[in-house]
Formats: C-alpha cells, structure tokens, sequence
C-alpha cells in the first residue's frame, strides 16, 4: 500500500507540474501537499496513521495537485458542470479542505486521548476544521496583498463576492460530513492501531 500511495503521488506531482497554467499558482496551491508528503514520510513509523485517513489525504493531495495544474477557476471538467456560470472546483477542494483534516484531527484527539465524549469530540473536530479553513483564507489574503495580480489564479474567487464565506461553508459541510459518515470505518481501524 505504501509504494502505492507514493507511486500515485509521485506521478500526479510530476504531472501537474509539467507546463502549468500558472507556475505561481502551481506552487502555491501544491506546496500544502507536498508539506503533507515529508510529514507523512517523517512520522510513518513513529505515528502510522490508519489506512482510511491514508486514503483520504491521498485524495485531498491528488485535489490540490490537479487544481495547481490547471488554476481552480479553470479545471476542465468542471466549466459549464450543471449549467454553473463559474468553474466550481475550488468548492470541491474546499470541502476537502474540511473533510480530511477532521478525519486526521479525529485521530489524533482519539489516539492521543485528549477529548472524552463523543458530543465534545464532534464539536472540537469541527471548530479545528473552521479555524483551520479560517486560518487559509487569511493566507490567501495574505499572497494577494504581498504579489498582488499575481495571487489572482491563487485566490480563485472567478468575481464571487461570497467566495471566502462560501469556501469556508464548504469545508464546515466537508468537516460535518466526514464526522458523520467515516465515525464507525474509522473507529474500526483505529482499534488495530496501538495509540
């Protein structure tokens, strides 16, 4: 599983890198995965996560890849998707975005036991993963005031005057959503780990 994994990013980072739309936005939007790549690669044997969260970030590196590739605001399959007026998979990597870090903060507050009760878990996993959300949209902030024109593709917001709300709703929805839907797999999993 793990050549897999490393074989699958592997090739994906090498892809979205070959002629991108925008080599700035490129790296800005890859350099969360590759981060992600040398944290997994440094705490694969002193803290191996569960195969469903390996799975999961995986995916979430494969978003991010190919939105660098292309720019959100210009993915391909997603111009005209339903009749949208704007290319909406920045709204796929938003709820990604929500989605995997609340499986992984899952699975660090249950390893490192340090929330009791289910209610409380629920509640934290998801405050993490708005403030998380929260904390890049200051960041996306942050590019475009210190590049200006240059952090347009970056930004992403096709002139949606909502898009920060919206993309911090999408990951508040990917948060809930993987709460609600992974909970038991997970805790599966969890279980033939040792914490």
């Amino acid at each position: 599983m793990k050549a897999l994994w490393i074989l699958i990013f592997s090739a994906t980072l090498i892809w979205s890198g070959i002629e991108p739309k925008d080599q700035f936005t490129w790296f800005l939007e890859v350099l969360p995965a590759m981060i992600g790549g040398v944290l997994m690669a440094a705490t694969f044997n002193s803290f191996r996560l569960t195969p469903v969260l390996y799975f999961f970030i995986l995916a979430h590196c494969v978003v991010l890849m190919v939105g660098g590739h292309y720019t959100y605001a210009e993915v391909p399959l997603f111009d005209g998707l339903f009749g949208a007026e704007r290319n909406n998979y920045d709204k796929v990597g938003h709820f990604f975005q929500g989605f995997v870090p609340a499986l992984l903060a899952r699975e660090i507050l249950i390893r490192k036991q340090v929330v009791n009760g289910r209610y409380w878990m629920g509640i934290i996993i998801v405050s993490i993963c708005l403030a998380f959300s929260a904390f890049y949209e200051l960041i996306e902030w942050w590019v475009a005031l210190a590049t200006g024109e240059d952090a347009e593709a970056f930004l992403g917001t096709q002139g949606y005057v909502w898009d920060t709300q919206s993309d911090m709703g999408w990951a508040l929805m990917g948060a809930i959503s993987s709460v609600l839907l992974l909970a038991k797999p997970h805790d599966r999993q969890l279980q033939g780990l040792a914490r």
